[in-house]
């Protein structure tokens, strides 16, 4: 067995000397690596298994794509709108994206002010945010108006500032290597 440095295993205690219990958080997932996604699914078998109502808005991923997660999802009692268009390089029509984005938005945004799901999935919001279809401040404010209950989880690259701002947690999923850069295309239980 190798021998370790003893400075290797932690002996002090890193917790803050005074914790407090927040009734909701904020959790931002960003950065260029894969996992943004499956980091918020990964919250949201937490919240089902603590009996939360759940709720999901994809702003990009297609309803007709059939994604692992949305099937499971479903299969568990999560409210899941796949509200986006795809990719928006396959797009014939920028406008349309814009105006689904938009709309589900209005849908994100009622669903976080009723207050009838303690956890709700953004996810990548962050790119319409960006392209400016939907107004950062508008998700600022909803987000930070939100009922005291509600958790939300954002995800998507190129998170606004505003949004790490009122984050409890940002976590930057950083992008070290991934098969698709050598050739291998998204693989069903792993990508989706």
């Amino acid at each position: 067995m190798p021998e370790r440095e003893s400075n290797d295993i932690p002996t002090d205690d890193p917790r803050p000397t005074e914790l407090k219990r927040a009734p909701s958080l904020v959790l931002v997932n960003t950065g260029p690596g894969k996992g943004k996604t499956s980091a918020a699914m990964g919250v949201v078998m937490r919240g089902i298994a603590r009996g939360w109502p759940v709720g999901v808005i994809q702003f990009l991923k297609s309803g007709t794509w059939r994604t692992g997660e949305e099937k499971i999802c479903k299969q568990l009692g999560v409210d899941w709108w796949a509200e986006g268009e795809g990719f928006t390089w396959l797009s014939e029509d920028l406008t349309i994206d814009e105006a689904v984005a938009a709309g589900a938005w209005d849908t994100a945004r009622s669903l976080i002010s009723a207050g009838d799901h303690q956890l709700v999935v953004l996810d990548e919001v962050t790119y319409p945010v960006n392209w400016g279809w939907i107004d950062v401040a508008e998700v600022v404010d909803t987000i930070r108006n939100r009922p005291d209950h509600v958790n939300v989880v954002v995800t998507g690259r190129k998170a606004a500032q505003a949004l790490l701002d009122i984050a409890d947690t940002v976590s930057e999923i950083a992008d070290v290597k991934h098969a698709y850069r050598s050739g291998i295309r998204a693989k069903k239980g792993i990508d989706f």
